[in-house]
This record gives C-alpha cells, sequence and structure tokens, in this order.
C-alpha cells in the first residue's frame, strides 16, 4: 500500500494551545516526505491509500484557504477586519461564521472559561510576539474592560466587534482546520491517516493493518511520555503550562494559558490536559477551557456532556482518566491513575 506523507504549510498563525502529543510508532518520513515550521511547531499529514496523494493535496489547499480567513495579524483575513472595523458589521464567508458561531457556543457553553476576546490581554503579557513582560495589574483591569464574548454579534454571515476588542480563534482554529482536512480525505476516499497539526492529533480510522494509532501524551517533568493512548477516527490534544511560558523576574513561571476573570495565567492546579473527542475542534477548545477550569470543575463538566474523554495531571502529578479512557490509556511506568466515573 502506498504512504504518502505530506506537510502542511504554517497555517492559522493564531495563538492556541498546541497538544504535545506524539504518535508512538509512526512511519518516519521517508521518500516523498516533507516537512515545514510554522506557529512554532511542524504540522504534517499521514494519509494511506492509491489515491492518498491527490486527497493529501486538496487537504492542504482547504488549510490554506481557512488559514486565509481567520488570522488575528494577515490585513486581509476576514477576522482582522471584523477586529479593525471600528464596530462596524463586516460580512464573512460561511467558514468564518462557522468558526465563530463554534467558538462562542462553547464559550458559553464552558461559562467563559474559553474566551475568544482575549487576544489583547495575551499581547501584555507578550505571547503573541514573545517579547514577554508582566504587566501592571492597572493594566490588566482596563483591558479586561474590553474582554466579552458576549458582546460578539454574529448574524447568519455578518460579523460585529465592538470597536476596542479584538476576537481571536487560535482556541478552536487549528482543531476545525483538522476537522476540514480530514472531512477531504474522507471523501477522497481515504480511510486510513494521521494528521498531526503541530501536536493536536486526529486520526481517521485505524492503521491500515486494522490496528488503533498508539498516541503519547507527553509527561511535562520529562521527555518522555505520562502515558500512550490507542484510539482510531478520533482526535487528542493536550495543553499544559508547561507549552508556552516565560519567567519572570521574581522567579514565577508565567505561562499562556489566561484566565479569562483575571487575566492572569490560569493557575487552576492542573498541570496538563488532555481531551480526546471524535471532533477535534471540540477537543482544541475543551484542552484550554478544562485547564482554566480546574480539577473539580472539569470533572463536573464532564459528567454533564459526556461528548469527549479527558485526561487531567494535577500539581501533586495525579493522574485522572475518564471511565471511557480507562482501557485506551496506558500510564508510563510507575505511575497510576484515578478513574472518573460517573455519578451513580
Amino acid at each position: 500500500m502506498k504512504r504518502l506523507i505530506a506537510a502542511i504549510l504554517a497555517v492559522l498563525p493564531l495563538l492556541s494551545c498546541a497538544a504535545c502529543g506524539s504518535q508512538e510508532g509512526a512511519a518516519p518520513n521517508g521518500e516523498g516526505g516533507a516537512g515545514l515550521f510554522g506557529m512554532d511547531t511542524y504540522l504534517n499529514l499521514t494519509a494511506y491509500g492509491e489515491d492518498a496523494e491527490a486527497a493529501l493535496e486538496q487537504a492542504q489547499n482547504r488549510v490554506r484557504e481557512l488559514e486565509s480567513l481567520w488570522s488575528a495579524t494577515d490585513e486581509h483575513s476576514e477576522i482582522y477586519a471584523a477586529n479593525h472595523s471600528g464596530g462596524a458589521a463586516v460580512a464573512v464567508s460561511g467558514d468564518t461564521a462557522n468558526l465563530v458561531r463554534y467558538a462562542l457556543d462553547m464559550a458559553r457553553r464552558t461559562d467563559g472559561s474559553l474566551e475568544p476576546t482575549l487576544y489583547p490581554v495575551l499581547t501584555a503579557w507578550g505571547f503573541t510576539t514573545d517579547s514577554f513582560q508582566i504587566p501592571e495589574r492597572e493594566e490588566l483591569d482596563h483591558l479586561l474592560e474590553k474582554v466579552d464574548y458576549t458582546r460578539v454579534s454574529l448574524q447568519d454571515a455578518t460579523l460585529t466587534v465592538p470597536d476596542g476588542m479584538q476576537l481571536d480563534l487560535g482556541a478552536v482554529g487549528k482543531g476545525y482546520a483538522a476537522d476540514e482536512a480530514a472531512a477531504v480525505l474522507r471523501e477522497n476516499g481515504v480511510t486510513s491517516a494521521l494528521l498531526d497539526f503541530g501536536g493536536n492529533i486526529l486520526t481517521v480510522g485505524t492503521k491500515p493493518d486494522g490496528s488503533f494509532w498508539r498516541v503519547g501524551v507527553r509527561d511535562p517533568d520529562s521527555e518522555g511520555n505520562l502515558g500512550v493512548l490507542e484510539i482510531a477516527d478520533q482526535s487528542v490534544v493536550v495543553s499544559g503550562g508547561y507549552e508556552k511560558f516565560f519567567v519572570g523576574g521574581d522567579g514565577e513561571r508565567y505561562w499562556h494559558i489566561l484566565d479569562p476573570a483575571t487575566g492572569a495565567p490560569a493557575r487552576s492546579g492542573l498541570v496538563q490536559t488532555a481531551v480526546v473527542s471524535d471532533e477535534s475542534k471540540r477537543c482544541d477548545a475543551l484542552s484550554t477551557a478544562l485547564f482554566v477550569m480546574g480539577l473539580d470543575k472539569a470533572v463536573q463538566y464532564w459528567r454533564e456532556h459526556r461528548d469527549f474523554e479527558m485526561i487531567l495531571l494535577t500539581e501533586d502529578r495525579t493522574i485522572y482518566v475518564t471511565e471511557g479512557l480507562a482501557d485506551a490509556f496506558s500510564p508510563g511506568a510507575g505511575r497510576e491513575v484515578q478513574v472518573v466515573r460517573q455519578e451513580t
């Protein structure tokens, strides 16, 4: 069976909680393979089948198309136009409307733990520019006055971002794009593929031999894995405070996952969240939101919704795994897990 590996170009220049998972035992790039660097990470697709080459080309074109619509920094993108419209309504494409609608819906479903209007606050910390600094409390309070997803209006395909606010779709954009790329592959007959969007993993079907994909979940304390997930036709996205951070002059570590209530790095008691679902965009959104929520609220959210599974790592290094992953997750040597179950 012909194997083709194609790199997805530097796409969706949005700040996002990129997963730090890896596909354990994946075939290395070989003849016909390529890898490009973008968004501080590598983006790759692997597909199997006689028609994989044409399908991969179409998938890459689809991702480039979405990139051109959603960048918060590209002056030609629809999101940039809405952010700099002075509060005027802006007509957007169906893709942009769908993504904004999804981001706003997930913000509502998570009670604002996912907040798609935090971009100015992220900039104040330097996470969008890599010019890191600790903002004064007064500056953060002022910026937070312009953070409120409920003030963003989407009517059909007309988007209105209030003057002074900025919408950033980084917490859902990579996941949405991965879902779209997978849809293109499936439409072209691909039944086995591995999509790696900078560590956000999405699998199409099983491996060509019918076995599950083995995806490593990073151990934030070492170069190894916290454990390994066996999945098929699912996505896994991992978020943690170790992904993008700086150490201030006070010796404190400041990471890019911010608490919308304070404008400061989320200190929820969690070190890492991993979300597994049949939609990568859901994984993308929830990996951030659950990190902000903390253990108790994250568990309650899972019990109320049950449209995803999760792995949570707390500051004391206890691993919590929801019951749907109990048999799919193999922890690293010497580690034990606490299984989270539905209340009886």
